[in-house]
């Protein structure tokens, strides 16, 4: 069983940057793969990035490529997404996730947090 608790939410101009942080109870961190998804109002939850056990293989969707980066510390049970060049389009409710598998298909994540909410204004 793992806990996962997101924070570094906000508000923040367009062009800003933000720090997401997930924290994961339990000694199994290392053993999950990690995802970050979010979900705007009115649309599904999609994935927006993966970090296998290692840190070795990181995947990203299309729209946040070169401006969000995906990090983990295993000695800190600690998943991070590292957010700049902010877009209003970025607004929603952020999501970390575990799972067994590297996937961007929310279905095969075992874990979720809570959800933080990030708004992009313009």
């Amino acid at each position: 069983q793992v806990q996962l608790v997101e924070s570094g939410g906000g508000l923040v101009q367009a062009g800003g940057s933000l720090r997401l942080s997930c924290a994961a109870s339990g000694r199994s961190f290392r053993t999950y793969v990690m995802g970050w998804f979010r979900q705007a109002p009115g649309k599904d939850r999609e994935f927006v990035a993966g970090i296998s056990r290692t840190g070795s293989s990181i995947y990203y969707t299309d729209s946040v490529k070169g401006r969000f980066t995906i990090s983990r510390d295993n000695a800190k049970n600690t998943v991070y997404l590292q957010m700049n060049s902010l877009k209003p389009e970025d607004t929603a409710v952020y999501y970390c996730a575990a799972g067994p598998r590297t996937t961007a298909w929310d279905g095969d994540y075992d874990y979720w947090g809570q959800g933080t909410q990030v708004t992009v204004s313009s």
